[in-house]
Order: structure tokens, then C-alpha cells, then sequence
């Protein structure tokens, strides 16, 4: 099946915001979020702010609130701390702020990482949910994951001219009652 793109159909770019969590990196190697903001503007869309935060729940859960609360940001693409260890916490700063859960976005994830890195990918809790009319995905921190979540599963579905839906076109629904 794979990613099918409609050239007919109009591009709409959206603005997404990057947050890398490590307790490691700087603004001078932080190689995964480089990467996202460069596919995110050769996507064609826009950044609407980047953050490097330490492995912190609290601190991260804030970010990531703020950036909910915020009306020009339409997604957040986190890069980090999904992983197994006790500084990992990522997910559990972010998913109280789910509203809904996008259960197939981490099947379809581990389906696309198995290819890259076989069983290792059980050691990612990669997961993406919807707040405030917000898509919020959360990456490992891996240069590898960020190209396979971005390029073969995100990317896509950011893309107004994917077919046959996207979650683009869903965004003015997103708050209906």
C-alpha cells in the first residue's frame, strides 16, 4: 500500500512544534531534532518552536501544555525519552494530556522500526495522541527512529494530498461536539 500522495490535491502547511528531551544533549548536537525541523520544513510545513528539555516530567509535560494551549501550533513531534530506563519519562508526562489515544500510529511505528532494527523496537514506547485540537507524536530519541517515524509514518499523514484521508483534513473537526 504504502504512501500515496494525490499532486492534484493542495498542499496546507501546518505549524509544528519540535521538542527533543535529553539529559545529554545541546543545542550544538542535537542531531534527532536537526533532523525533524529539516524534514519538517523540506515537508513544506512550518516550525512554530523548538525546545531541548531535560528528562523531566514536569518540565516536559509543561512544554508540551504550553504548545497545546497555543492556537498556532497545530502539532508537536517529540524526539526522546520513550524508552525502557528510569530517566525515560516522556510518555509519562505526555499522555495525561491525551484527550484521545492514536493507538495505530504506534502499531504502525514498530510495524515500520521491526523493518530498521528488528525486536529492538519493543524497547520504544512510541506513541501519539490528540489534545486541544493538537496532534502530539512521541519519537525515540534515535537519529534512525526520527527518519522512520517522520519519513515513513508522519510525514504522510501531515500531508493534506495523502490518500485516501489524512489527519490534516480532520483538523477543522477536531473540536466537534
Amino acid at each position: 500500500m504504502g504512501i500515496r500522495i494525490d499532486e492534484t490535491r493542495e498542499f496546507k502547511p501546518i505549524s509544528i512544534a519540535v521538542l527533543t528531551v535529553s539529559d545529554t544533549r545541546t543545542a550544538q548536537n542535537d542531531t534527532s531534532g536537526d533532523l525533524l525541523v529539516s524534514r519538517i520544513k523540506d515537508a513544506g510545513h512550518n516550525l512554530g518552536d523548538r525546545a531541548l528539555l531535560r528528562d523531566d516530567k514536569d518540565i516536559i509535560r509543561a512544554k508540551v501544555k504550553s504548545w497545546i494551549d497555543n492556537p498556532n501550533i497545530d502539532a508537536v513531534v517529540s524526539t526522546g525519552g520513550t524508552g525502557l530506563t528510569g530517566r525515560d519519562v516522556t510518555v509519562e508526562a505526555v499522555r495525561p494530556l491525551f484527550e484521545k489515544i492514536i493507538d495505530g500510529f504506534s502499531v504502525v511505528f514498530h510495524m515500520v522500526s521491526y523493518e530498521s532494527i528488528g525486536l529492538s523496537t519493543l524497547q520504544s514506547r512510541a506513541m501519539a495522541g490528540l489534545a486541544n485540537s493538537t496532534f502530539i507524536f512521541c519519537l525515540p530519541g534515535s537519529n534512525g527512529a526520527v527518519k522512520d517515524g517522520w519519513d515513513k509514518v508522519i510525514k504522510a499523514q501531515l500531508d493534506s494530498r495523502h490518500g485516501p484521508c489524512n489527519m490534516v483534513e480532520l483538523m477543522p473537526r477536531l473540536n466537534e461536539k
